[in-house]
Order: structure tokens, then C-alpha cells, then sequence
């Protein structure tokens, strides 16, 4: 579990965090919604300890990452995994060889446990073997952000972060990606954090969902109670497509 209490964060004098508190669940995805400048990459960012706030306190499991050294800092982030973005799988190295990296750099254990452990994770997220000698160039983006997840939770990290993990997918692939996600962190018990501007996966894998907008928290909830949260900016932000207005009002005159 992550606390967030009453942090700030500026630049340049200007407020990107104002008091944020939250918390983040294990065994949950928790997911990190607002519009472009809402502070939510911020936000993620000081969850891992790239921006330190200026104030408040970070909390994983009661440890408060705020005053650690950052000798005690890069031993935390062991037990962190990051999703990226774009994948950011290496050019140069093979499937296998990607998720291999982490436990070549970080972990003490023999090649064979190593490579136990990679083809493991690389299973657990349907690589066929066949594709575990192929070039990051030559597999589809879908199988691209799979061969990523399994390279973030090689470590078995206790914290997951993913970083717009739809990014550039189509709508089916970035479907698989969601439950992938959401199936792995209730399986592995890890405290998921995404941030994330799709509508289509705050509804369909939001088990905990914190809503910023201009720096500061305006709505916490889940999946199942966004329809009922009684906030016009949420509203602004979530249903402004005709796709999502529909679905509210479907959901309004069911519930009539």
C-alpha cells in the first residue's frame, strides 16, 4: 500500500500539487486520471521518487520514501516494476534478453534460476517461445507492451507502475493489455499504479480511481461508482464523448 498525505509539489513557483492526499491499494489498479496539466504525471512521478514534494509525506507500507538517502532509495525501487510508455524494450537485445536485463543487473541468482524465472514471466503473459529469440522490431507493438510487462514484474515487485500503457494500441489489443494488468495484480498481490487518459480502461480495470484536476484532488472512487459521483468536472472529463453520454444516461434511466 501507497499513502499519499497532503503533499505539494511547485516549479518555478507555480502549484502543480496542491495537498493531494490518497491511497493505493494492493492487490488493486489503482489508476491516475485528469486532463493534460492535471499534475497526474507529477503525481506518479513522486510516488517513485523522481520529484520529491516540498512537503506531505510518501508512504509505501508505512516507510515515508520522503526522507530516505538515496542509497535507501535505490534499494526501494528494487521492489518496483515500471511499465513505460512506449514499451522502451531494448533495440539491441532479443525478447528473452530484455527480460533477462533486470535480473542480470539487480539480482545474485545462477544464470539457469535467471532464465527460469524470465521464461516464467514471459509465459505468464503468452509470449510463445518461438518469439523469445526475435528482435523487439520484429513482434507486433501488443506483443511489444507483453514482452514489457513481464520484464517489469521479473524482480516480483511489490509495486507496479504503468505509464499510459495503451499508448499507440488499437482498441482490441489494448483491451488484452488492460486484463493482462488487471489479472496480474490480483494475482501477484502487487499495488498497481497507471496513469492513464483512456476512458475505455478506467472503465473497464479502475478498481480505485483518483481524479485531478488543476493540481488538486477532485474525486476518489471506483469503476462502479464514477456514474454516481455528483462532480461536474469528473462528469466534463469522463462523458465528453457521445459513447460515455449514452452509457450515463443508460445507466440514469436504469436506475430510475
Amino acid at each position: 500500500m501507497i499513502e499519499v498525505k497532503d503533499i505539494v509539489k511547485t516549479f518555478e513557483g507555480t502549484v502543480v500539487l496542491d495537498h493531494v492526499s490518497t491511497t493505493m491499494l494492493d492487490g488493486k489498479v489503482n489508476m491516475i486520471i485528469g486532463q493534460s496539466g492535471s499534475g497526474k504525471t507529477v503525481l506518479m512521478k513522486s510516488l517513485i521518487g523522481l520529484y520529491p514534494p516540498d512537503s506531505g509525506q510518501i508512504l509505501y507500507d508505512g516507510l515515508d520514501i520522503t526522507n530516505l538517502k538515496e542509497k535507501q532509495l535505490r534499494q526501494l525501487h528494487r521492489e518496483v516494476g515500471m511499465l513505460f510508455q512506449g514499451a522502451a524494450l531494448f533495440d539491441s537485445l532479443t525478447v528473452l534478453e530484455n527480460v533477462l536485463y533486470p535480473l542480470e543487473m539487480f539480482s545474485d541468482q545462477s544464470d539457469d534460476a535467471m532464465m527460469e524465472r524470465a521464461r516464467y514471466c514471459l509465459e505468464h503473459v503468452n509470449i510463445p517461445e518461438r518469439a523469445y529469440h526475435l528482435m523487439p522490431s520484429e513482434i507486433s507493438g501488443g506483443m511489444q507492451k507483453r514482452v514489457a510487462i513481464a520484464r517489469a514484474i521479473v524482480m516480483k515487485p511489490k509495486y507496479l507502475f504503468c505509464d499510459e500503457p495503451n499508448s499507440g494500441l488499437d482498441p482490441r489489443t489494448s483491451l488484452v493489455i488492460d486484463r493482462l494488468i488487471h489479472d496480474l495484480t490480483e494475482e501477484l498481490g502487487v499495488c498497481t499504479i497507471v496513469n492513464s487518459h483512456d476512458m475505455n480502461s478506467i472503465m473497464e480495470i479502475g478498481d480505485n480511481i483518483v481524479f485531478l484536476k488543476n493540481g488538486k484532488k477532485e474525486w476518489q472512487g471506483s469503476k462502479d461508482t464514477i456514474f454516481d459521483a455528483h462532480s461536474e468536472a469528473l462528469d466534463e472529463f469522463v462523458f465528453a464523448s457521445n459513447l460515455f453520454r449514452k452509457v450515463k444516461e443508460s445507466q440514469r434511466i436504469k436506475q430510475a
